[in-house]
């Protein structure tokens, strides 16, 4: 029992890391918004993510592992022009299907792990990476809000989006 927990205790943290480090290597082009997983339900909004999650309140408590791998930090804009933006877009995706690869690999152990032990691998899961897929969609919504302003202004102003 002592060396099941030890894989795990030594295993998730590798595996949470592991993940992020691969995910900042694969190519941008991998990861679009138009993806059946990346795109929004019907009736999901950034507004709706902040009057149900309050996401605004606690997302600053969570880490931006990607500048620990050299990869896009998300944790505030740095820019506010097209480019920046549709790059901001396509690493919350990168972000959000990271966290999805981590709750899939992190459930993994339970295949080893005794039962009732399990049920904890599960539960905690989820309740690492769902906070971070929240925020990722949420930012994403965001992010597209302000290239359709970006777009409507342009529109206004006589140039092409």
């Amino acid at each position: 029992m002592w060396a099941v927990g030890l894989v795990n205790a030594l295993g998730i943290p590798a595996v949470h890391l592991g993940i992020s480090w691969v995910f900042t290597r694969l190519p941008a082009d991998w990861f679009t918004p138009r993806a059946w997983w990346a795109r929004p339900v019907p009736g999901e909004s950034a507004a709706g993510h902040e009057r149900v999650f309050r996401v605004s309140r606690w997302k600053g408590l969570l880490p931006d592992a990607a500048p620990w791998f050299g990869g896009f930090a998300k944790r505030s804009l740095r820019a506010g022009d097209r480019e920046y933006l549709e790059r901001f877009v396509v690493e919350t995706c990168r972000g959000e299907l990271a966290h999805h690869a981590q709750v899939v690999a992190i459930a993994g152990f339970g295949v080893w792990t005794p039962w009732p032990w399990t049920w904890v691998i599960w539960v905690y899961a989820v309740a690492s990476n769902l906070p971070c897929i929240l925020v990722q969609r949420s930012n994403r919504l965001r992010m597209i809000g302000l290239l359709a302003r970006i777009d409507t202004v342009g529109r206004r102003a006589g140039e092409s989006p």
